[in-house]
């Protein structure tokens, strides 16, 4: 497994029943077909033993991870290991299961069940299947800084500062495109939606964001695509009606046969949305921070991430701009932020704190969701709060019954003051945006 690079995956999909390729993504130099059938092959074999091979490490510190998904796609990650100080065996297994867990479902967005688990021609479904890979190229590459759900299956937001105008006109939107789910999107994270929108699955939440953020990508201004919904309708498509408002600020909408797409973008889209283009600006100007310029943080919060545990949202940003003036030129990277604030929330969510059931679109993933760390099922109390130093930065965790805050914090802190950020920091941020 050398022959892939440090920090490189390489994702590989089969017929679950006789091993033929169906794709391969990812990483530049791609594995040799004779090592392919191997993977294959000694997980067909465990599988006749009766043993289910889920994970394993190569000698140079890879990983390799297989998944079967409805008896019939089989879904292979393979990792070079060193992924970016990704730490131990069991968070980079962590970020695989979430990986084939987001390709699968992609598949299942873009193609329906249907046509994955009951395949009549594989060669057809080769071809059809390379519409999906724009999608699965975007969750490998990991590369949009701020965009978290993806890991955490929560659904990347913004908080806007005029939250209400925007909310009364996604649910005009929406009841005007005889539909009750929509959504407002600005730079890839969810601004606004009606409480339908945020009733799908998390990860449908999530999915939808990626797709939109894709198609944004593609320089359409509208579009008409179909969508399968992966736990509420993996067979039956619906409409997704796709409308830039702005650049960085798209409305989408789930329907049925009705309205079409250019009634839709006529009669609809000016009604609704012209009147506040200034209020957009204004939401397009919060940008990467996510939280209202209102809102003061401490200026030793070098990074965070907040999730909402009921309602499965998250805001997230990184701030750089601290840096300089707190005297730690070690992190000058915004991109290593976003990297170490990733890497806590798996140190995190697979050592202390729980995962969500919620989460869970198949049944067998919640057995597999259950297996934390071996010492935690030792403990007769839930942590509910972490830390962890390294010479680039302290990192905090807090779990309440509602939020998970994850924070990143300067070495130059005293470590017995983090807590005292941390419960400062979350109170700000609830009291002043409701979050």
């Amino acid at each position: 497994m050398m022959m892939l690079q440090d920090g490189s995956t390489q994702l590989i999909c089969l017929t679950a029943s006789s091993g033929v390729p169906l794709f391969t993504r990812g990483a530049s130099k791609q594995l040799p077909f004779s090592v392919i059938g191997s993977l294959n092959g000694v997980h067909m074999f465990g599988g006749g033993q009766g043993v289910v091979l889920s994970c394993c490490e190569t000698e140079g510190g890879g990983k390799v991870v297989w998944r079967v998904f409805q008896d019939s796609v089989m879904l292979i990650a393979v990792s070079g290991g060193g992924h970016g100080g990704a730490g131990t065996s069991k968070e980079e297994e962590f970020r695989l299961q979430r990986l084939l867990e987001n390709v699968w479902n992609c598949m299942v967005l873009v193609l329906g069940q249907d046509e994955l688990a009951n395949m009549r021609n594989v060669e057809r479904l080769k071809r059809d299947l390379r519409s999906c890979f724009r999608l699965i190229d975007q969750l490998l590459e990991e590369r949009q800084e701020g965009i978290l759900g993806n890991l955490t299956h929560c659904a990347d937001s913004l908080l806007p500062p005029n939250s209400s105008v925007l909310q009364e006109a996604v649910d005009g939107f929406a009841q005007a495109a005889d539909s009750e789910f929509c959504c407002l999107i600005v730079h890839g994270r969810i601004a606004a939606a009606t409480e339908k929108w945020w009733r799908l699955a998390p990860q449908e939440v999530v999915l939808l964001s990626v797709l939109m953020r894709s198609l944004s990508a593609s320089g359409s201004a509208s579009c008409d695509y179909p969508v399968f919904l992966p736990h509420g309708s993996p067979t039956v498509a619906h409409r997704l009606l796709r409308f830039q408002l702005l650049p960085g600020a798209d409305v989408c909408v789930l329907c049925g046969p009705t309205p079409s797409l250019h009634r839709a973008e006529s009669g609809l889209v000016g009604r609704f949305w012209s009147p506040l283009l200034e209020t957009l600006r204004d939401c397009l100007a919060v940008g990467e921070r996510c939280l209202p310029a209102s809102l003061s943080l401490r200026p030793d919060v070098l990074a965070l991430l907040l999730i909402n545990r009921e309602t499965r949202r998250s805001v997230s940003c990184v701030r750089t701009s601290t840096t300089h003036l707190l005297g730690n030129p070690t992190l000058t990277s915004k991109a290593r932020y976003w990297e170490l604030l990733k890497l806590f929330y798996i140190f995190s969510t697979t050592r202390y704190f729980s995962q969500e059931e919620t989460l869970c679109v198949f049944p067998e993933e919640r057995s597999q969701r259950s297996n934390t760390e071996d010492f935690v099922l030792g403990f007769s109390h839930q942590p509910l709060q972490c830390y962890l130093v390294t010479e680039e930065c302290k990192s905090y965790g807090l779990q309440t019954a509602q939020h998970q805050l994850f924070l990143l914090i300067p070495p130059s802190v005293p470590t017995f003051a983090l807590r005292t950020v941390a419960t400062q920091t979350l109170s700000d941020i609830v009291a002043a945006t409701g979050f």
